[in-house]
C-alpha cells in the first residue's frame, strides 16, 4: 500500500476521516489557543525590545473567516483566545494611558496583568473605540465556523494599578480597609507599614508608589518581590487568611466573590463559550463551586478549564469545584516530554493514567501552550516530528479534550530573544513579536500555508489527519484498554500500545517511541477481547491510519503470538479490528 508521503511519519491513503455530527460540546474537544497578538502579525522584521510602532501587532480582525475556516479544517472545534482581556501595557492611547514601566513585564505587558476585566486589550482593535464591537464581531465569525470560543478568566491576581473605565464602582479594592493586613472584606492583602519596592532596572520619568505594600501575585508576602515573583500584579484575596493556618471566613459570602462572579457573566453575555482559568488552584475550591453553580444556572453549555499543577487537588476541583476539565501537564506532558527526551521509557505512561482514579475523561491534554517550550525548539525535540507518537497518544488515549498551540502544526521553533523574554524555546507572551513559521502559514493573511515547506506541509498534514480520526467514535465517546500489562516486553522496545474501542468501532493503537526501527508483535489478551465483545475466531486488521500491513490473523494467534507490526523512528500504526462476520457484512 503506498502511503501518501514519506518521511519519519507516513499517512495510508485508505485513511477515512470520519466526523462525528456535534452539538454543543459533544464528540471530542479539540481546542486551538491563539495568542491573539501575535497571531496575525505579518512584520517579518522585528527588534529585540522593539515597540508596537517598530514590531507590529497582530489584531482581532487579523482572525478572518478564511482564517477561522482553515483552522476548522484542521481538525478544530474550539479556540482559546489568550490576551483578549485588557491588561497593563507601555503602550499609550488616546483616553488609554500607559502603565508605569516598571510594572510592566515586556513593552506589550504580560495578558495575565489585568487592568480592566470589562475590557479588550486596545493593542488587538483596528479602531481601539469600537474594541468591543471588534471583539463581538470575532466572537460571531468563530460561531459562524462552527468553532467555540474560549477566554482566560484570571482570577488570582491583577494589575498593580487595575482600574475599571466601564465599572468603577466595581473596582478592587475600592472599599478596601489597608490598615487590616486581612480582612474578608478587602480585596487585597496588605503588608502594614511597608513600602512596595519593585525589581525592575528600568528608569521611568514617573514612578510607582504602593503603601501599604500589597501582596504579589504569586503569595509572595514581601515588599521586595524579586524579578523571578509575579512582580507586576496583586493577589486577591477571596477570604483565606492565608498566613493564619488558611482560615476560611466564607460566611457571609466574600466581595472579591461577588465580583468575580458578576466578570464571569458579563463575558457569557457576549456569547464566550468557555473559560480556561489561570492557576485555579490558587483560588479557594469553595468559591469555584459557588460561581461555576450559578454561571451554568443560567448558561448550561458554558464550560470551565482548571490550570492546575497539584494532583492531589484533582478530585476537589472536579466533584466539589465543579470544574469540567483540568489540565494534564505534570502527569501526561511531563511524562511524555521525559519519553521524547530519552530520560524515562513508555512505562511512565501507564503510571499517569492509574494515578488519575478515574478522573481521565477530564484531563485536558497537550504538548505545547504560551507556558511551554516549543517542541521544535533546541530545548525541547529540536524536531517536530520526534514528537509524533507522543501526540498520537495526546489526542487519542481518552475522550477528553486535547488542545495545540498556534504554530505547532508547522513546527514553530521560538528561536531568538524578543525582549523580556529570553531565547529559551517559548513564544514570547510580554513582547511586540511574531512567529515566523506560522507567519508562513498566514501568507499574507490568505491563509493557505504558501510560504510552507514540504516538511511543515506534511507535518501539518499529520495534524489534521490525527483531529480527524480523533472524533472517530471509538476515539472520541468510547473506552480505553491499555495492553502494556500484557506486552511487557515492548518496554525495552520503547513501543506502546493500547484499545480504543465501541460497540461498532474497535481499534488498536502501536505507537513507536524508540529512537530507531522496530519490530515484533503486541498481544491482545483474552480480557480484553471480552471487554470488546468481540468473540469471532478469525479478525481481520485493517490499517486506517500509519504504518501497517492489512492481516488476517486468528483471534487466538493474536492472543499468544500476537499482531505484527514493523516500524521506524517516530511511526506509529492504528489498526481496526473486524471480525469476519463484520467484514462480510460489509
Amino acid at each position: 500500500m503506498k502511503p501518501l508521503f514519506t518521511g519519519g511519519f507516513f499517512v495510508q491513503n485508505n485513511l477515512t476521516l470520519q466526523i462525528v455530527k456535534k452539538g454543543k460540546f459533544m464528540g471530542k474537544i479539540i481546542l486551538y489557543q491563539i495568542f491573539t497578538r501575535l497571531f496575525g502579525n505579518k512584520n517579518t522584521k522585528v527588534k529585540m525590545n522593539g515597540t508596537l510602532s517598530e514590531n507590529g501587532v497582530g489584531k482581532m480582525n487579523d482572525i478572518t473567516e478564511m482564517a477561522l475556516d482553515e483552522i476548522k479544517k484542521l481538525g478544530i472545534t474550539d479556540v482559546w483566545y489568550t490576551g483578549i482581556i485588557e491588561h497593563a501595557t507601555t503602550t499609550e492611547y488616546t483616553n488609554i494611558s500607559a502603565n508605569y514601566p516598571e510594572i510592566v513585564k515586556g513593552k506589550a505587558g504580560s495578558p495575565y496583568a489585568i487592568r480592566d476585566y470589562y475590557d479588550i486589550d486596545p493593542d488587538l482593535a483596528v479602531n481601539v473605540q469600537r474594541r468591543m464591537d471588534e471583539f463581538e464581531q470575532l466572537v460571531k465569525r468563530t460561531h459562524q465556523a462552527d468553532l467555540r470560543v474560549w477566554i482566560d478568566f484570571v482570577p488570582n491576581h491583577i494589575s498593580r494599578n487595575y482600574h475599571s473605565d466601564i465599572f468603577p464602582d466595581l473596582d478592587f479594592g475600592k472599599n478596601d480597609d489597608p490598615n487590616c493586613s486581612f480582612s474578608p472584606n478587602n480585596n487585597f492583602y496588605y503588608l502594614l507599614n511597608q513600602t512596595l519596592q519593585l525589581p525592575s532596572n528600568k528608569s521611568p520619568s514617573t514612578h510607582y508608589e504602593e503603601f501599604p505594600a500589597k501582596v504579589t501575585g504569586n503569595d509572595c508576602f514581601s515588599a521586595h518581590p524579586t524579578i523571578n515573583d509575579w512582580y507586576e500584579t496583586v493577589k486577591l484575596n477571596y477570604g483565606v487568611d492565608i498566613q493564619n493556618g488558611n482560615t476560611k471566613c466564607f460566611n457571609p459570602i466574600p466581595d472579591t466573590w461577588h465580583k468575580m462572579l458578576n466578570i464571569l457573566l458579563f463575558w457569557c453575555s457576549k456569547g464566550v463559550d468557555g473559560f480556561r482559568c489561570d492557576m485555579a488552584e490558587m483560588v479557594p475550591v469553595e468559591f469555584w463551586h459557588w460561581a461555576i453553580e450559578r454561571v451554568q444556572k443560567q448558561y448550561p453549555t458554558v464550560k470551565f478549564i482548571a490550570e492546575i499543577y497539584q494532583q492531589n487537588l484533582y478530585q476537589d476541583f472536579i466533584n466539589i469545584g465543579k470544574f469540567d476539565f483540568l489540565y494534564d501537564k505534570v502527569g501526561l506532558y511531563d511524562a511524555l516530554r521525559s519519553i521524547i527526551e530519552g530520560r524515562s521509557n513508555i512505562a511512565a505512561i501507564k503510571t499517569c493514567w492509574e494515578q488519575l482514579n478515574g478522573l481521565d475523561a477530564k484531563m485536558l491534554r497537550f504538548l505545547e501552550n504560551h507556558d511551554e517550550q516549543r517542541i521544535a525548539s533546541k530545548y525541547f525535540a529540536d524536531n517536530p516530528q520526534k514528537a509524533i507518537p507522543a501526540m498520537v497518544l495526546t489526542a487519542t488515549m481518552n475522550v477528553g479534550p486535547v488542545m495545540i498551540y498556534f504554530g505547532q502544526e508547522v513546527g514553530e521553533k521560538a528561536s531568538e530573544k524578543s525582549g523580556f523574554s529570553g531565547n529559551d524555546g517559548r513564544t514570547t507572551i510580554f513582547d511586540y513579536w511574531n512567529v515566523p513559521e506560522h507567519q508562513k502559514w498566514m501568507n499574507n493573511g490568505l491563509f493557505d500555508g504558501g510560504q510552507l515547506s514540504e516538511n511543515q506541509q506534511k507535518i501539518r498534514l499529520f495534524y489534521q489527519h490525527l483531529f480527524h480520526l480523533s472524533q472517530h467514535e471509538a476515539i472520541a465517546t468510547g473506552a480505553f484498554y491499555d495492553l502494556l500489562w500484557a506486552n511487557e516486553s515492548a518496554i525495552q522496545q520503547n513501543v506502546y500500545s493500547y484499545l480504543r474501542y465501541s460497540k461498532t468501532e474497535k481499534l488498536l493503537f502501536v505507537l513507536n517511541f524508540h529512537r530507531q526501527k522496530v519490530n515484533g508483535t503486541i498481544k491482545i489478551p483474552l480480557h480484553a477481547f471480552e471487554s470488546m465483545n468481540l468473540q469471532q475466531a478469525d479478525i481481520q486488521l485493517h490499517t486506517i491510519y500509519g504504518v501497517g500491513e492489512e492481516q488476517e490473523i486468528t483471534q487466538t494467534s493474536i492472543i499468544s503470538e500476537g499482531v505484527l507490526f514493523e516500524l521506524n523512528e517516530n511511526q506509529f500504526v492504528v489498526f481496526e479490528i473486524k471480525d469476519e462476520l463484520k467484514k462480510v457484512s460489509d
